[in-house]
């Protein structure tokens, strides 16, 4: 314990708790978080959490902005492969966005679902991440539209919608178990990637 509260006195705490959070949330699930157990899986006070997060609600906005964060620069590193075709790169986009669901569903299911955003409660810090990862999916796809890729005739923010709703349907399949499991995510990406492309 004492470690961890030098570790708050350094101000590190935050990003402890969130580590802490991330991996309470990926193996226990979303209902298992609490400020309170939080506080003991870090080995802090009960009251320590609440200097970073002022109640649950914050929390999960914290946790799924570094959800959001984190898929943002493996887009990034994904789409800057400037050794890389854009069709392989298009590809590879289509692999990881739904095996990063598959590899992370608790995560995915806090980041897209109703539990923060239904209810409006998403802070500003987590809309500030959030926003800017799908308006990186329109730069992608306007690129992906110059290179011929996909079909220029469309608004490319549109485009990016239904390129981002079709890959979220294959991800919510897989999470939720109807009619695909992780056996299913090649075929279903490449397919995904095929429909989509366009021979240039």
């Amino acid at each position: 314990m004492a470690s961890a509260v030098q570790t708050y006195h350094h101000g590190d705490l935050r990003s402890t708790l969130l580590e802490v959070a991330t991996k309470r949330l990926a193996h226990q699930g979303v209902d298992s978080l609490s400020l309170r157990k939080l506080a003991e899986d870090a080995g802090v006070s009960r009251t320590a959490p609440y200097h970073h997060f002022k109640d649950k609600s914050a929390l999960l906005s914290a946790i799924a902005a570094k959800g959001f964060s984190d898929w943002h620069n493996a887009a990034k590193r994904i789409f800057e492969q400037e050794d890389k075709t854009p069709q392989s790169r298009f590809r590879e986009f289509v692999h990881e966005y739904v095996g990063y669901a598959a590899d992370n569903p608790e995560m995915y299911e806090l980041m897209f679902g109703r539990t923060i955003w239904r209810n409006n409660a998403a802070t500003d810090d987590l809309k500030e991440v959030a926003f800017p990862c799908f308006q990186f999916q329109v730069t992608m796809t306007r690129y992906w539209q110059e290179k011929g890729l996909l079909p220029d005739n469309k608004d490319a923010l549109r485009l990016a919608q239904v390129t981002w709703g079709t890959l979220h349907g294959i991800a919510r399949l897989l999470i939720d178990g109807i009619y695909a499991d992780n056996s299913h995510i090649e075929e279903m990406c490449d397919c995904a990637a095929d429909l989509f492309m366009q021979t240039p």
